[in-house]
């Protein structure tokens, strides 16, 4: 015999399904196990890859935050910074967005103050204070995915600054305020 109990949970379970298959799909593809998070990048410059679990089960992963710092590190420079774990969770929020589990190709994570000078003095485009040099910043792209698509889904989030650079193929994100250019 089936309770009143038995049949609210499987009615619930029911319109559950029918009503959101897109969001189970969407967990089951972009997050492999409950409770971690994973970002992986390639840095255009260095060529390194790295596929770094970085979150799990509550709590940051030093090891796996080292490890993607080393690859956001000043390629001209070698030098490594921390960079901002919100930067990490935008990254992860972002890619959510786009519902595409790929690689971040990374044109410019850390920059230290002497690379971002001479960036400066060859292109208006570089800010004097950049959030690149406080790892706060970071310009990618994501294959697979149209670019003007990927900065609408910035956009959306109001989780900082977007910066649109379509004629070289990438965009800026950081944590900073919420603008856009």
């Amino acid at each position: 015999m089936t309770t009143r109990r038995d049949f609210l949970k499987l009615a619930t379970g029911s319109a559950i399904m029918t009503m959101a298959p897109a969001a189970f799909a969407r967990t089951i593809l972009l997050e492999p196990k409950e409770g971690e998070r994973i970002l992986r990048f390639q840095n255009i410059h260095t060529g390194e890859k790295l596929s770094a679990t970085y979150w799990a089960d509550g709590n940051y992963i030093a090891d796996e935050i080292a490890a993607i710092d080393h690859v956001l590190r000043d390629h001209r420079s070698k030098e490594v910074m921390p960079m901002d774990r919100n930067l990490y969770d935008l990254l992860y929020t972002l890619q959510q967005q786009v519902e595409k589990p790929g690689t971040f190709q990374v044109i410019s994570g850390y920059r230290s103050p002497k690379s971002n000078a001479k960036l400066r003095s060859g292109s208006k485009g570089v800010a004097k204070r950049s959030l690149h040099m406080r790892g706060k910043a970071i310009d990618i792209r994501l294959p697979g995915v149209e670019l003007k698509h990927l900065r609408q889904a910035a956009l959306n989030m109001r989780a900082g600054g977007v910066g649109y650079y379509p004629k070289s193929n990438f965009i800026h994100v950081d944590t900073g305020r919420p603008r856009f250019w």
